[in-house]
């Protein structure tokens, strides 16, 4: 096995950034550094990196649907509460693909997988993240319009959303709202652009892996056909970018 996929099989990160590590000098094989990108692993060879010994791990794939209230991290420095206070021991090692906010639901996709997370969420690649959002307000067609063209929701970062309407009144909007992009609280930034508040965000789907089936705060393995049928997915739009 390369030696770049034996560290990304490790769950530690992805080829791509086990390749920075390889140059970088941070990785030792038997006790030797070893800085040759191709350089190619044995199945008895101990790989170090940064000193410490890794072991490759079977890939796991699940769908969580994230309740409101939990942040998506690991730890909290301010003792929020984290999606992993209500996640079973044997999913604790996995991280999710991406970010939701404290006050977001929906899907998320926990895996060791460090590949398919670079790919998931690397800028270039521009996978589909589709939402449902309800705003506090009736919004208008033209600003629909603006949220497809751009908006500058902070100095040099322009954010980008396709809307579909889908149920509108005097007092709210209800609306599909799909990003290619991965910004900070990016679709509420882009309703506080027009003077409205989110009331609800939920997350539908994430590339092909959608939210079908699960209820809050529930998790279910994601299956061999779904992750193949995602994984050529990815391989088409990587190669259309």
């Amino acid at each position: 096995m390369r030696l770049n996929k034996y560290i990304a099989s490790s769950g530690l990160c992805s080829r791509r950034k086990a390749d920075e590590l390889i140059e970088q000098g941070a990785v030792m094989v038997n006790g030797k550094k070893v800085t040759e990108l191709g350089y190619i692993v044995e199945e008895k060879d101990k790989v170090f990196v940064n000193k410490q010994l890794i072991h490759p791990v079977k890939h796991e794939y699940y769908r969580f649907y994230k309740p409101a209230g939990y942040i998506t991290t690991c730890e909290d420095e301010k003792g929020r509460k984290t999606i992993y206070d209500i996640l079973p021991e044997n999913l604790q090692t996995l991280k999710p693909v991406g970010r939701l906010d404290k006050d977001s639901t929906g899907l998320l996709i926990l895996t060791n997988d460090g590949d398919l997370i670079n790919e998931l969420t690397h800028p270039s690649i521009k996978v589909p993240k589709i939402y449902l959002v309800t705003v506090d307000a009736k919004m208008h067609p033209h600003e629909f319009e603006k949220m497809a063209k751009g908006i500058e929701i902070e100095p040099g970062k322009v954010a980008y959303a396709d809307v579909t309407l889908l149920e509108q009144d005097n007092k709210h909007t209800t609306m599909q709202i799909v990003l290619y992009q991965g910004m900070n609280r990016q679709i509420r930034k882009m309703i506080e652009y027009f003077g409205y508040e989110v009331k609800s965000l939920k997350r539908i789907q994430h590339a092909t892996i959608n939210l079908e089936g699960l209820r809050r705060g529930e998790f279910k393995p994601i299956k061999p056909k779904q992750i193949k049928e995602l994984k050529n997915f990815l391989n088409r739009i990587s190669n259309n970018a």
